[in-house]
């Protein structure tokens, strides 16, 4: 028994991407500015992986809002089936931390028990980005690749668990301010977009190596703010030596005094 309930544990611990049919997996990345931005995910499991084991599915779920908790995110139950994760992200660095440490638990695929008992397939997800400050708005190169070549899961039997022919539904989202541009270089997927380019929207193939790249531009709020405050400081010296000599105004020169009035004659009678 413990070691049935370890084998469909690591399946939904392992393969949280793959089992279309079973589970609707929605992965968005949120941009708004230089300084902040959101990983968004929501997970819909399927009334039939619910059926096949509704408390390992539960404990899944329980796994994926313990790992969004533990870098800084918060999660929530839309019902028992569906949940909902926001773990944000202040600059492109930690972008790729975070996501690629969600989506690559090292501790995951390291239980002497699950490793006996299945053939795991090797699942790489990894994402980068390059940034290049412009001042006023950085530019954004962001690539991501996912391998769903094995998908399938075996048992030291040979028995099949799970088979790539009915396994994946997963989207990647990309919502930026100012719109993306996608690069679609060959083995590449093309994408949706919507809203002139604010949202782009990737399905991702199983049983292929899934490659996705797009370039975008977000606003800068510490070079917006670095060049008000220098516009200030220029109308300043601009109103202080310009404005005022030209008005006939110096500041510096101090008020002429009032001449003084000339004293009484006295008169002296001889």
């Amino acid at each position: 028994m413990l070691a049935r309930r370890g084998r469909e544990l690591l399946l939904l611990l392992l393969v949280p991407l793959v089992l279309g049919g079973c589970v609707d997996y929605d992965v968005g990345i949120e941009f708004d500015s230089q300084t902040h931005g959101t990983i968004v995910q929501q997970i819909e499991l399927g009334e039939r992986l619910s059926a096949f084991s509704g408390a390992t599915a539960q404990s899944w779920l329980q796994s994926i809002e313990r790992r969004s908790r533990q870098l800084g995110g918060k999660s929530r139950r839309l019902n028992d089936r569906q949940v909902r994760v926001e773990i944000p992200f202040n600059n492109g660095d930690e972008l790729v931390r975070k996501f690629n440490e969600f989506f690559n638990p090292e501790s995951a695929s390291r239980t002497e028990e699950t490793l006996e008992s299945a053939e795991l397939p090797q699942l790489e997800s990894h994402m980068a980005i390059v940034q290049r400050n412009f001042l006023l708005a950085i530019h954004n190169r962001l690539s991501y690749d996912l391998d769903l070549r094995s998908l399938g899961l075996s048992s030291q039997e040979g028995k099949l668990l799970v088979g790539p022919g009915a396994l994946l539904d997963l989207h990647f989202r990309l919502t930026t301010p100012w719109g993306a541009k996608v690069s679609a270089p060959e083995g590449a997927i093309a994408p949706e977009m919507t809203d002139d380019g604010r949202q782009v929207v990737w399905t991702l193939q199983p049983g292929e190596a899934n490659h996705l790249e797009a370039t975008f531009w977000v606003p800068s709020p510490i070079g917006i703010g670095a060049l008000a405050i220098a516009a200030l400081v220029a109308l300043g010296h601009f109103v202080k030596y310009r404005l005022f000599p030209a008005l006939g105004f110096d500041r510096r020169r101090r008020p002429t005094s009032q001449p003084a009035k000339p004293e009484a004659e006295t008169v002296v009678n001889g």
